[in-house]
């Protein structure tokens, strides 16, 4: 009788336990998580097109060649060079100031001043040659001279382009000099803590008209 008891107990505690499981191959797991709330994402912001030409910044400069030409109008395309006053000429609309600005703010004005004389122009405008990113390099370097350059350089690389200092260069009291706002700012350069690592802030990104000078 006793024995009976124990397995009507032993069965009553296993038909009230709860059963978990899964069949064969059920990926489910027996603590479903919930799915993780996504918060509302933010609303695109419109970014405003650099246009077809003149996606950097590069500021133009007495010598940069422009190649400038007008969609469907052949008589309105040419080639124009910044002259040494900063503007350059263009048929119908006279003079426009170049220097200091990038291609698609001429581009744009352009557009805008055709719009008398060629109702929805559509200007194509493309840098043709940079020829005003000019700097100078003097003293003693292996090659001193004026460096036309096509692309911003810093001083480490203003100083290769020369050849490199020769053996009689003070390394440590190089300077470069450049115009602005009618002063002249001095920037020093030490190059051997350049080269070991050390106040790299001093290795600038030279500007057009920089004069690298090394003693």
């Amino acid at each position: 009788m006793l024995r009976k008891i124990v397995i009507l107990m032993v069965a009553g505690i296993v038909g009230a336990a709860p059963v978990l499981s899964w069949g064969e191959g059920d990926s489910a797991t027996p603590f479903a998580e919930s799915p993780p709330v996504s918060e509302p994402s933010a609303a695109p912001v419109a970014s405003e097109s650099a246009g077809t030409v003149g996606e950097s910044n590069y500021l133009l400069g007495p010598g940069d060649v422009l190649d400038i030409s007008v969609w469907k109008d052949e008589a309105l395309t040419r080639s124009c060079v910044v002259r040494p006053d900063g503007v350059f000429s263009f048929p119908l609309i006279g003079e426009v100031r170049a220097e200091g600005r990038t291609a698609t703010q001429i581009k744009t004005e352009i557009e805008k001043k055709l719009d008398r004389y060629v109702p929805g122009a559509t200007v194509s405008l493309e840098v043709k040659q940079v020829n005003s990113l000019i700097i100078y390099v003097i003293g003693k370097v292996n090659n001193p001279g004026r460096f036309v350059m096509n692309t911003n350089v810093n001083v480490l690389q203003a100083l290769a382009t020369a050849g490199g200092l020769n053996v009689f260069a003070k390394r440590n009291r190089i300077k470069v000099f450049r115009q602005a706002d009618n002063e002249t700012v001095i920037f020093p350069f030490e190059y051997d803590d350049v080269v070991d690592g050390t106040h790299l802030d001093r290795n600038i990104m030279l500007k057009r008209g920089d004069v690298v000078v090394i003693p």
